[in-house]
C-alpha cells in the first residue's frame, strides 16, 4: 500500500457534529497508517464567506485560513470532505470556503481554455471522497433529486478544478441515529482512512 498526502475537510460548521466524529475517525485511522494528514474544521476556520461583486480583477486578499486551505489541495494526493445536506446542499461556510479559495491562477487557467471555453483545471491528479450525512436515503436523493449535490461536487466543483473522481458514501438517517449505527459508520470510516480511499 502507497503513502498518500490526505487532505481532510470537515464541512459542518458547528463545533460538535456526527460530521466532525467521522472526520476525526478518518485521520485517526489514515495517520494510523501512515498517511500523511492535513485537516481544515471549517467551524475553526476565520475568513469572510462572502465572495462579494469584485469579479476575478479584483479578488479580497485570502485570509490565513483559505490560504492554507487552497496550499494544502495544491499539495494532496486525495481530497476528503464531511458534510452534511442542508436544503440540498452544503452548509454556506464550506460553499463559502471554495468560493473563495478556489480562485483563477490557482485552481482553473482562464488563459488556457478548450474549445468551448472552459478553463482548464490545474488540481489534476488528485481523487476525492466526500463523506454526505443526511436525513434522505442515498437511493431517495438520486429518485426524488436526480443526486444534485453530487453532481454540485463531482462535476462543478472538484471535477472543474480537476480532482476526480469523486467517490460518495453516504450516511443516512443521520439526525436521529443510534449509537450502534454511529458506530458502524464509524468503522466505514475508519476503513476508508487506512486505506486512504
Amino acid at each position: 500500500m502507497s503513502i498518500k498526502k490526505i487532505v481532510l475537510i470537515n464541512g459542518h460548521p458547528g463545533q460538535s457534529s456526527l460530521n466532525k466524529s467521522l472526520a476525526e475517525t478518518y485521520r485517526q485511522s489514515a495517520a494510523a497508517r501512515g498517511h500523511q494528514v492535513r485537516y481544515h474544521d471549517i467551524s475553526a476556520m476565520e475568513f469572510d464567506i462572502d465572495y462579494g461583486h469584485s469579479g476575478y480583477t479584483n479578488i479580497k486578499p485570502l485570509e490565513p485560513a483559505l490560504e492554507a486551505f487552497i496550499s494544502d489541495l495544491e499539495w494532496a494526493e486525495h481530497v476528503v470532505v464531511t458534510t452534511p445536506l442542508w436544503w440540498g446542499a452544503m452548509p454556506a461556510k464550506l460553499k463559502g470556503a471554495f468560493d473563495r479559495a478556489l480562485l483563477p491562477g490557482r485552481a482553473f487557467d482562464t488563459r488556457n481554455t478548450n474549445a468551448v471555453g472552459i478553463p482548464a483545471p490545474m488540481l489534476k491528479g488528485k481523487t476525492a471522497r466526500v463523506l454526505l450525512t443526511a436525513d434522505t436515503p442515498a437511493f431517495f436523493l438520486w429518485l426524488m433529486y436526480g443526486n444534485a449535490i453530487k453532481k454540485i461536487f463531482s462535476r462543478q466543483i472538484l471535477g472543474f478544478v480537476g480532482i476526480k473522481p469523486t467517490r460518495f458514501t453516504s450516511f443516512a438517517p443521520a439526525s436521529h441515529a443510534d449509537e450502534k449505527k454511529v458506530q458502524t459508520w464509524r468503522e466505514k470510516v475508519a476503513q476508508l482512512g487506512a486505506e486512504a480511499a
